[in-house]
């Protein structure tokens, strides 16, 4: 397992946001709940002001959904690029399901994905990414605000 720092976040953050800029998105659609840190760290960024979010179900507990259930309630008539974000296309899944949906949805949007991490396993890959997932990520945002105890 690797424990994620927030120090390797913001490097990381800073660098996608370099890497994506010349998408000139006009909005970021962050896929929650581990893609609503990054979405929001790029959107400032980027000085983007236009930030939406949806949520996907692939989980009842630990049995895994024969089908991903994507709740969403974006709106994206008036721009022509989103950005999509998530913290990392693991079995790539929700990623892809998430941009069909949208891009079925959403025919005259130009959608591109970002992650920080992706796994070489994964059946999406994203149009951007920093890292390659070789083993479990611990998030910073999922260990060092849990009341849970380690």
């Amino acid at each position: 397992m690797k424990y994620y720092a927030y120090e390797e976040f913001t490097k990381d953050t800073r660098n996608l946001i370099k890497e994506v800029q010349s998408f000139q998105a006009q909005a970021i659609i962050g896929i929650a709940r581990g893609g609503l840190t990054l979405a929001h760290a790029m959107a400032e960024g980027l000085a983007i002001r236009e930030v939406q979010t949806l949520r996907t179900e692939l989980y009842d507990g630990e049995q895994k959904r024969k089908k991903i259930r994507v709740f969403e309630s974006v709106a994206l008539q008036d721009v022509q690029r989103v950005l999509v974000v998530d913290d990392i296309a693991d079995s790539g899944e929700t990623l892809k399901v998430v941009m069909q949906h949208l891009e079925a949805k959403y025919p005259q949007v130009l959608l591109k994905s970002a992650t920080l991490f992706y796994k070489k396993s994964s059946v999406y890959e994203p149009h951007f990414w920093c890292n390659e997932a070789k083993e479990w990520i611990d998030f910073f945002w999922e260990r060092d605000f849990s009341l849970s105890p380690l």
